[in-house]
């Protein structure tokens, strides 16, 4: 195996590993935050994301946990449904 492929798989594995535990983080907040900044900083020292993309989501995480505090409960993530096609009346001409 290339070094190439092996740093492109490793470098996957922790993008993938930080999306889930943001999501865990934004969704309970709390204790879980410092540690998941803690992971983009390292993710970026090491050049696996771009330094301002981690200050992009520690900002984001932040301000996520700073709702469910105000709030004082999680806050769902709503999701958009696509539009459903038109439908036509049209009949489709017959070839001849």
């Amino acid at each position: 195996m290339r070094a190439t492929e092996r740093r492109s798989k490793r470098n996957l594995d922790v993008k993938t590993r930080l999306k889930t535990i943001y999501k865990k983080a934004a969704a309970e907040g709390g204790e879980l935050v410092q540690p998941v900044e803690s992971q983009f900083d390292k993710a970026a020292r090491k050049g696996i994301i771009h330094p301002n993309k981690a200050a992009r989501k520690k900002s984001r995480l932040a301000k996520a946990v700073a709702k469910i505090s105000a709030s004082g409960a999680p806050v769902k993530k709503t999701t958009r449904k696509k539009a459903a096609a038109p439908k036509t009346s049209r009949k489709k001409k017959a070839a001849k």
